[in-house]
């Protein structure tokens, strides 16, 4: 994918299905982007898409990590956007999170780039001027 153009949030959950096959427990999602990105609604179309049937998902951003079963593993959805710097985040204990059985997705990842495992799936989300619907997705790093 080099960038896909997301009309709606159905649109959204559909992209979220396809990245499933790729993901896999020890797996890390970070998702970039500015405020009002759709990083979250991407965030939990994809925790949907990976099974978890919680009724509501809440983005993390005041607990800065919410947990979640999924279909034979366990997912983290982590919020940096409060967070200063990296030590803050080492502090949180998230390293735990990168190893299986977690399959982790972050927001605002950029607060702390250097904490990231090699293998991370990173994402860049964008809103479009003239479509306030529409979200453009962009894979990093291939």
């Amino acid at each position: 994918m080099a960038h896909t153009r997301l009309k709606n949030e159905a649109a959204t959950v559909a992209c979220a299905q396809t990245l499933v096959g790729q993901i896999k427990p020890g797996q890390v999602i970070a998702l970039s982007g500015e405020l009002g990105a759709g990083k979250s609604v991407f965030a939990r179309a994809l925790m949907r898409a990976l099974g978890v049937s919680d009724e509501a998902l809440p983005s993390p951003t005041f607990a800065l990590i919410q947990t979640y079963d999924g279909e034979g593993y366990k997912i983290a959805h982590m919020d940096w956007y409060r967070l200063d710097d990296a030590n803050e985040i080492e502090m949180l204990g998230v390293r735990d999170y990168f190893e299986p059985p977690w399959i982790t997705i972050i927001e605002w990842p950029e607060r702390a780039p250097d904490l990231l495992p090699q293998n991370t799936i990173r994402f860049h989300l964008s809103s479009v001027d003239d479509d306030p619907d529409m979200r453009i997705i962009k894979r990093v790093g291939l």
